[in-house]
């Protein structure tokens, strides 16, 4: 549920959390049971026994008392509750930077993907990759370029998480355009997003998750692109160095055959180390490689070391809150009905 904004005698007043207001009748309806039940209680005493004897046979028997106390407690918890809604009033305007640095995950979506030598398969391991990225980050943009055969901007720079997550899972080899892979068409198009940005922006990032192997693209024109902004390239593999052949999913997606080249052999993929190794270190970056395990934890935590740059900077309005003397009044309610009795205690001398 949204804040409630309204305006009292001028000011801006709001409740940050207005569906704590349901708490309120709750409050309410226990000190109205404590009340039943403490008139019930006379009634039985008067039913019973003789005005006259009342004071005798059930000495200490009050209404006063046991009426007090359970205004007090459905008091005391329906202001707590009023307290706990958050209630604001008076309101500043305020100039909050956010500062992060910005990041383009260069994404494998060629066919070699599907191969399955990591569980479930090399694409869904890059999505897990990636999902931990976008989870680990901290107000830093992320943007998703995925390639194959070419290169593409599948989700633009943002801050919304949530959206490049919904961006991540689109992403699908059997409906990539062009065939192939093409590492440096990834590179190039990382550079152009960077390109449409901030210049001044101190550490850029590009977050490469694949397989490697580069079939048809000029790799070195990729990093010489990353190099005139002086962006870092963090690879990550996916995959194994024994070789896999590459399924063929049905509409089901379950595996229909394996891809043969033209002279009917199997097409086996592998991971190439040492050419994401090169384009790592030829950037200033590094590669990592969990066979076993997920490793864009330890990029995230070099990314988070990154010199940041003021990415954004918007007016917002700050409500004051005022929610302090309602529950420094509800605490002192109850604790005054502590300290009633709900009944007298008296012997005769």
């Amino acid at each position: 549920m949204t804040a409630w904004r309204f305006v009292i005698l001028g000011y801006q007043a709001g409740l940050a959390k207005p569906y704590y207001l349901a708490l309120i009748p709750l409050a309410l309806a226990l000190g109205g049971i404590a009340l039943w039940r403490a008139l019930v209680r006379r009634s039985k005493v008067s039913r019973q026994v003789p005005e006259r004897l009342a004071d005798l046979v059930a000495p200490g028997v009050s209404v006063a008392l046991p009426v007090t106390q359970a205004s007090l407690y459905g008091l005391g918890l329906a202001l707590m509750a009023f307290a706990l809604a958050q209630p604001q009033c008076g309101s500043h305007a305020e100039l909050t930077k956010r500062r992060g640095i910005d990041v383009v995950v260069a994404l494998d979506a060629s066919r070699s993907m599907l191969a399955r030598d990591v569980v479930p398969s090399r694409l869904d391991r890059a999505r897990l990759e990636l999902n931990t990225l976008l989870d680990e980050l901290k107000g830093d943009r992320v943007a998703i370029v995925a390639f194959a055969g070419d290169a593409f901007i599948q989700c633009p720079l943002t801050s919304d998480y949530s959206a490049a997550k919904l961006f991540l899972r689109a992403v699908d080899p059997e409906q990539v355009p062009q065939g192939g892979t093409n590492i440096g068409a990834a590179l190039k198009v990382a550079k152009d997003v960077f390109s449409n940005v901030d210049r001044s922006a101190k550490d850029r990032v590009v977050v490469l998750i694949s397989d490697g192997e580069d079939l048809e693209g000029d790799v070195s024109a990729g990093i010489d692109a990353l190099k005139e902004l002086e962006a870092r390239v963090y690879a990550v593999g996916i995959g194994s160095e024994q070789g896999e052949p590459i399924p063929i999913l049905n509409r089901e997606g379950q595996v229909a055959g394996y891809r043969k080249d033209k002279d009917g052999s199997l097409v086996l993929t592998r991971l190439d180390r040492a050419g994401l190794t090169r384009i790592a270190e030829e950037t200033h970056g590094e590669f990592f490689y969990q066979p076993q395990g997920v490793a864009m934890g330890e990029v995230a935590k070099i990314i988070d070391k990154l010199q940041k740059s003021e990415l954004e900077s918007r007016v917002t309005v700050r409500y004051a809150e005022v929610f302090q003397p309602y529950l420094a009044a509800g605490l002192l309610l109850l604790a005054l009905g502590m300290l009633v009795l709900p009944s007298l205690r008296w012997r005769p001398t």
